[in-house]
């Protein structure tokens, strides 16, 4: 098992079909201790029963600097120590570039990028304590190529920033021995995509795909799994495109 008795936090990780979900049951199925957060105590507390015994939900509004810290802290006090941080929280929106408007700026701006900086200084304290830990920021295709299927480009944006965001943090924190690296799905079926994509679309979609298909969950999940665990140890801000082919660069 690659996570042994490793803590390992996860934002946005109550979605029933979410990257953040199956990271989790992944992670537990590896021997870690997962702690889930989302903005809801009780579907945080419920998602962690349903991945198994012995795990933590927590609520936390990753745009919220002061409610970081405190989940962070709490996942101390309970548990003695933060090993993994992956930065799952995020929201996209479908909109065209006139279309974008201060309020949709603002929101996919403070979950995507906000959140993914401040659920990391929140961490980042313990993990030079113990002079170990791996922070893996999710980001995404749209970031590479330019807008995505969904995404609109404040979303691009945001997750562009994640992409810079994560490279900057694994210079200065590699001193440290803290490991940041990111990692670009390309279109994955979640509940973000549910009921958007029909058999048709996916079909069309999967012809530009090299693999053939459109991925799931569990891809990332598995591609999260290496970047947390030691089979990564020498591996620090590189990013790894998840994406079947999508986009070869």
């Amino acid at each position: 098992m690659l996570l042994t008795d490793k803590v390992c936090l996860i934002t946005g990780a109550a979605s029933l079909r979410g990257i953040g979900r199956a990271t989790a049951k992944l992670f537990a199925s590896h021997g870690a201790r997962v702690v889930i957060l989302d903005l809801d105590a009780g579907q945080a507390e419920d998602a962690a029963r349903a991945v198994g015994d012995g795990h933590l939900g927590l609520a936390c509004n990753v745009t919220d600097k002061a409610a970081c810290q405190a989940a962070a802290d709490e996942v101390v006090s309970r548990l003695g120590r933060i090993d993994v941080l992956v930065n799952n929280a995020g929201i996209t929106q479908p909109l065209k570039f006139m279309e974008i408007e201060p309020g949709n700026y603002d929101a996919v701006l403070d979950v995507n990028l906000r959140g993914t900086l401040y659920m990391s200084q929140a961490v980042v304290p313990q993990m030079r304590r113990q002079k170990s830990g791996s922070i893996v920021c999710l980001s995404s295709v749209s970031a590479q190529r330019g807008g995505g299927i969904f995404g609109g480009p404040h979303y691009s944006a945001a997750k562009g920033g994640v992409l810079g965001l994560g490279k900057a943090m694994a210079r200065e924190l590699g001193p440290d021995t803290v490991r940041v690296n990111s990692i670009t799905p390309g279109l994955i079926q979640t509940d973000i995509t549910a009921g958007k994509l029909t058999d048709e679309l996916k079909a069309e979609i999967a012809k530009g795909i090299p693999l053939g298909r459109l991925g799931v969950a569990d891809d990332v999940a598995k591609a999260c799994l290496f970047l947390a665990s030691d089979l990564s140890s020498y591996i620090t801000g590189a990013v790894l495109d998840v994406n079947g082919g999508m986009l070869i660069h």
